[in-house]
């Protein structure tokens, strides 16, 4: 598995958060249980205050997967998915 962090960025116009069907279908999209079907371990995730921004740590086999289950996110604005590290393992081998 290799770890990734994910940031999704909409406008206020495409918020998901107050829609009455959207809102619900993604907290349920974003459940661990979901995310296994894909794959994909969510380790936490956070929405940025005021800024439209949500962000998830997860562990995959492979970036494809997280792409895949962050499919629903495209419609509302950009998905970026990062290669990440934790910080024992950048340590370990001296550089970021």
């Amino acid at each position: 598995m290799a770890l990734f962090v994910v940031q999704h960025k909409h406008s206020a116009e495409t918020c998901p958060a107050g829609h009455p069907q959207m809102g619900p279908m993604l907290v349920k999209h974003v459940s661990k249980s979901n995310a296994k079907k894909f794959g994909v371990n969510i380790l936490g995730d956070a929405v940025i205050n005021n800024s439209h921004t949500f962000v998830l740590i997860v562990d995959a086999p492979d970036s494809g997967k997280v792409k895949e289950f962050m499919a629903p996110f495209f419609q509302a604005g950009s998905v970026e998915i990062l290669p990440a590290s934790t910080c024992e393992q950048v340590v370990a081998r001296a550089r970021c």
